[in-house]
């Protein structure tokens, strides 16, 4: 209280000066640097208030709160644009996913600039830099062995001679019997459901009767890392700020026992996989998009792993 009454006495002549950054904005040497980011808002709609407040706007009053600190900040985000949802609404409005993402991308950042929410670089994860780091991360976990094959029972549309997403079936739901039910869940019951329990299903792009067929996927080796994972997330627990849910939810998957995570699609739209036998499928969106963090920020400098890559600052 002292300090603070002593530098209202000294007036605003006497407080340091604002700190401009170079740009791009890079970490400075003895500088405090701080990288954030917001959740990447998905791209298939027009943002309302709870995107807004859900999503970018606490960013940005922490961003311009380590401005006024004087801390070397960067803040980025950028729209999520791969996955089923694309598709689903590429297919209502009669366009391509590209020309629906370039449609809603514009319209993000039109109502983020009226907002004036202070992002240095707004981008999104349609980019060849996100298509060159998921699959260099991809290869990455190959070639340390995390990765696994496995065959998994999939509805499958002769008609439109593909395997169907779950947005992309409707049916019975198995335990409400409502007849609307998603591949995924059933809005009216809440339960999830794995597509091929649903009763009487149909495709949605042309109303055929699709077929239960084997398809082969890959999936991220999570059992492997247990080993490794706890003893980490004892010593993160105890040196660092999480949230009683947080910690709740993450016991319960080390209790339960980490399971194989499916990373690939039967879809058109998406990061394409770089290995044979799979070079049909692309990335589910969850191992996906994640990535777009990176890729945003290498969008937006080249020497992005200054940020990404360097613990030390």
């Amino acid at each position: 209280i002292t300090a603070a009454a002593d530098a209202w006495a000294r007036g605003a002549a006497a407080l340091p000066k604002p700190w401009q950054p170079q740009k791009p904005v890079l970490p400075v040497e003895g500088m405090r640097n701080v990288l954030i980011t917001s959740a990447l808002p998905y791209v298939n709609n027009v943002p309302h208030l709870g995107n807004i407040i859900g999503c970018v706007l606490s960013a940005d009053t922490f961003a311009r709160y380590c401005r006024l600190r004087n801390w070397n900040t960067l803040y980025v985000c950028g729209t999520d644009e791969y996955g089923t949802a694309t598709e689903t609404k590429a297919v209502e409005e009669g366009l391509t996913p590209q020309e629906i993402c370039n449609k809603y991308n514009a319209i993000h950042a039109d109502i983020y600039r009226w907002f004036d929410i202070s992002f240095d670089y707004f981008g999104r994860t349609t980019t060849p830099y996100q298509t060159t780091i998921a699959q260099d991360i991809f290869q990455r976990l190959l070639a340390h062995g995390f990765l696994l094959q496995d065959t998994v029972e999939q509805l499958r549309c002769e008609d439109c001679q593909r395997f169907l997403a779950d947005r992309f079936v409707e049916g019975t739901c198995p335990f409400c019997n409502y007849e609307e039910a998603r591949g995924d869940q059933c809005d009216k019951c809440g339960k999830l459901i794995n597509a091929v329990e649903l009763k009487n299903p149909q495709c949605k792009l042309c109303r055929g009767v699709p077929v239960v067929k084997p398809t082969q996927h890959l999936f991220l080796d999570l059992p492997k890392l247990e080993e490794r994972l706890e003893p980490w997330l004892e010593q993160s627990w105890a040196t660092g700020d999480w949230t009683a849910n947080a910690r709740y939810i993450t016991r319960s998957w080390i209790r339960d026992g980490l399971k194989p995570r499916c990373i690939t699609r039967d879809l058109k739209w998406g990061t394409p996989v770089p290995l044979d036998g799979f070079r049909d499928k692309v990335f589910y969106v969850w191992f996906d998009a994640p990535i777009g963090y990176l890729s945003i920020t290498a969008n937006y400098t080249d020497q992005w792993e200054r940020w990404w890559k360097n613990p030390q600052q």
